[in-house]
């Protein structure tokens, strides 16, 4: 018989390997959640089931509720930037690339996509009032979209494909105010006809 011997109990017990799981994947699924259900909508049970998380690997990652969501709002920022760079990008003249901008927007605001809304807005309407972090993370976003308008708008002009009259400053801010607003009625279900129809009578604007 073979002989057992006793576990040494000064011996440290190996402990389990923590749950390894991807940042970024876990962000996207609170982006969803927070776009759809708002920032008091989305309970804690909401977004570990959606982030397939422990409560406690939420915390111990983000620390609460607010940091989860100031990283997800980066993270998706980070994203639409992305994507909307890559639309412009493949556009020629000034005009041609603010067409891509405003049908980037119609595009997300119909149909599913329309329907989980825009984070940046939703958080807009319901959080730049009472969180400054929040707030503050709000109107950078905005600012940086309104610039990036008056700068299509400045190019347009450079290359001849936007009057010169236009005023740079206040059609970037109508223009601002038209996406957003585009993001808001999306969620009411809106078709991709409709949405591309408002985008070019915007353009009708700079004739």
């Amino acid at each position: 018989m073979t002989a057992t011997h006793p576990q040494d109990p000064t011996r440290p017990r190996s402990r389990g390997r923590p749950r390894e799981f991807s940042v970024d994947q876990a962000l996207d699924r609170a982006v969803r959640v927070f776009s759809e259900r708002g920032y008091h909508g989305a309970s804690i049970s909401d977004l570990t089931r959606a982030m397939r998380l422990a409560q406690g690997s939420l915390y111990k990652a983000f620390k609460d509720k607010q940091s989860l969501f100031l990283a997800a709002f980066d993270r998706y920022r980070a994203q639409r930037s992305e994507k909307l760079h890559r639309a412009i990008d493949s556009a020629g003249t000034g005009l041609e690339r603010l067409r891509a901008t405003l049908d980037f927007y119609a595009d997300s605001a119909q149909g599913a996509t329309g329907r989980q809304g825009c984070l940046v807005v939703c958080s807009a309407v319901e959080l730049s009032a009472f969180d400054r972090p929040v707030a503050s993370h709000i109107a950078a976003a905005m600012a940086r979209n309104e610039a990036l308008l008056a700068d299509l708008i400045r190019q347009g002009q450079q290359d001849g494909s936007i009057p010169a009259h236009v005023d740079v400053e206040a059609t970037a801010r109508m223009l601002l105010c038209l996406t957003q607003g585009m993001r808001v009625v999306g969620k009411t279900g809106r078709s991709r006809e409709q949405m591309q129809a408002v985008a070019t009578a915007a353009l009708q604007v700079l004739a």
